[in-house]
């Protein structure tokens, strides 16, 4: 799924835009605004749309449209807070469409897994007769040797004639583990080797 972009109202940026100017001391406390026609030609849009902006504003007491005044610059402080106010909520809005991303993407993740483990057991599963390395697994127990030390450096290959394809832990698998990958109890180690594989490896694994 792409990622949307979500775009504030016309007027709000609007808004905003002459918040950031009166911070800036483009505009100064107490100096009259454009009038509402020319905003419109400045910015391109309708006089309703600036209507709505200078509406905004002014509840929120940067503006006070005043009768014969016209739009008077009211307080730089609350253009300040107003600034302050949106870069929040468009900070939450970023950390939210963050969020939902990545848990889009551990939804693939996970489903990728899940399918590579269905197709490891499919195709143990079809050719269990033929093939001479089926995959077996064994858990390490709390007592275990080899806890706290990694698949090359305990020479796993070498002592037991099995590879590790992949290790369960956590209610997660994690497969091709690597030859620096640790091992921890209550693991469960996958492994391909041939008939004997087994028993070598669970003593291995967990016999003194």
């Amino acid at each position: 799924m792409e990622n949307q972009t979500i775009t504030k109202p016309i007027y709000q940026q609007i808004a905003t835009d002459i918040a950031s100017r009166i911070i800036k001391d483009e505009f100064f406390i107490g100096s009259k605004l454009f009038g509402r026609s020319v905003l419109a030609s400045y910015y391109n849009v309708s006089p309703e749309t600036i209507r709505r902006a200078i509406k905004l504003l002014e509840d929120v007491s940067i503006v006070a449209v005043k009768p014969g005044a016209g739009i008077v610059i009211n307080s730089k402080e609350e253009a300040y807070k107003y600034i302050q106010k949106f870069q929040v909520v468009d900070s939450i809005t970023s950390i939210r469409k963050e969020i939902k991303s990545l848990s889009e993407e551990k939804i693939k993740i996970e489903k990728s897994i899940e399918n590579s483990i269905n197709e490891l057991i499919k195709y143990t599963e079809t050719f269990k007769n033929t093939n001479p390395f089926a995959p077996f697994e064994i858990e390490v127990m709390e007592s275990s040797k080899l806890l706290g030390k990694s698949i090359s450096e305990v020479n796993f290959w070498q002592n037991t004639g099995a590879t590790i394809i992949g290790i369960r832990r956590n209610g997660s698998v994690i497969l091709s583990p690597g030859p620096y990958a640790i091992f921890n109890s209550l693991d469960i180690i996958i492994m391909i080797g041939d008939d004997n594989s087994y028993n070598r490896c669970y003593d291995y694994i967990n016999l003194e």
